[in-house]
C-alpha cells in the first residue's frame, strides 16, 4: 500500500452553505429550490423529515419531535448562516420560534427560517397586508394557517382551498388549476396580492401566468422561503 499525500482546499468564508429541512413526501420544494437558486455560489445541504402521507394538524404536530434529529443530519463541518424548513402548515401549527429552537438545538445556524415567516417578510418588503390565499390544505389546517397569517398582519378574508388532504395529489394539481384558481381569488377588488400556500403545490410556473393575468404582486411558500432565505444569507 502506498500512501499518498494530497493538499485541502480552504473554504470560500464568503460562501457559508444553506441548509433546507424538506419534507418526506415533499416532491416540489427541491427542484423549484434548483430553479430559484440557479445562481447561486454558495451550496445548499438539504435533510429530509418524516412527515405523514396526509396533511392533518396531527401529521403537522408531530414533527415538532422530529426537527432536531432532521436538522443534525445537515453536513456541520462548517455553520450555516442561514436553515430554511420547508413547511407552511407545520409552522403555523408548531410556531416559528418553536422551530427555530428545535432547528438550533442541533445545527449551528445563525439564522432559521420557513414558509410563514419568510411570506410575512416578503410582504412587508412589497408593502402589501391584503392577500387572497389559496390553500391546498383540509379546513382542520387552513384554521392555524390563516390565524398565523393574521397574527403576522396578513388578512385572508379572501380564502379558497382545494380540500385535499392527500400529498401525492396535492403535488399533482395541475397547472391550470392553481392559476384558474388564483385568478380567480386574485381578481377581487378588495386584495392586493395572492399567496399560493404549500410547499409541495407546484407554483414555480404559475406565478408568471396569474401576475400577468391579475397585475398584483403573487408569493407562493416557495418563492417566499428562497426570498427570504437569500435576504437573510446577504445582511
Amino acid at each position: 500500500m502506498t500512501h499518498i499525500p494530497y493538499t485541502l482546499d480552504t473554504d470560500d468564508p464568503n460562501a457559508s452553505p444553506l441548509g433546507l429541512i424538506v419534507l418526506q413526501t415533499d416532491e416540489t420544494l427541491e427542484p423549484e429550490f434548483s430553479a430559484y437558486f440557479s445562481d447561486r455560489k454558495y451550496p445548499i445541504h438539504v435533510t429530509r423529515i418524516p412527515s405523514g402521507i396526509e396533511v392533518t394538524t396531527d401529521s403537522l404536530a408531530e414533527m415538532e419531535t422530529a426537527l432536531p434529529a432532521a436538522a443534525s443530519l445537515l453536513p456541520n463541518a462548517r455553520p450555516y448562516r442561514v436553515v430554511g424548513y420547508g413547511c407552511t402548515s407545520a409552522s403555523s401549527v408548531i410556531g416559528s420560534e418553536c422551530v427555530a429552537e428545535l432547528v438550533k438545538q442541533t445545527c449551528n445556524t445563525a439564522e432559521v427560517t420557513n414558509p410563514l415567516r419568510a411570506a410575512a417578510a416578503c410582504a412587508a418588503d412589497l408593502g402589501v397586508s391584503k392577500f387572497a390565499l389559496l390553500s391546498p390544505y383540509i379546513e382542520e389546517v387552513n384554521i392555524p394557517l390563516r390565524r398565523a397569517f393574521a397574527e403576522r398582519g396578513m388578512s385572508t378574508d379572501v380564502f379558497g382551498t382545494f380540500g385535499e388532504a392527500e400529498e401525492a395529489k396535492v403535488v399533482r394539481i395541475s397547472n391550470q388549476s392553481v392559476v384558474d384558481a388564483a385568478v380567480k381569488l386574485g381578481s377581487d377588488s378588495s386584495v392586493e396580492a395572492v399567496f399560493l400556500s404549500c410547499t409541495n403545490l407546484r407554483t414555480l410556473s404559475a406565478i408568471p401566468e396569474i401576475q400577468k393575468r391579475i397585475g398584483k404582486p403573487v408569493l407562493s411558500s416557495n418563492q417566499s422561503l428562497a426570498w427570504h432565505m437569500k435576504r437573510l444569507n446577504a445582511a
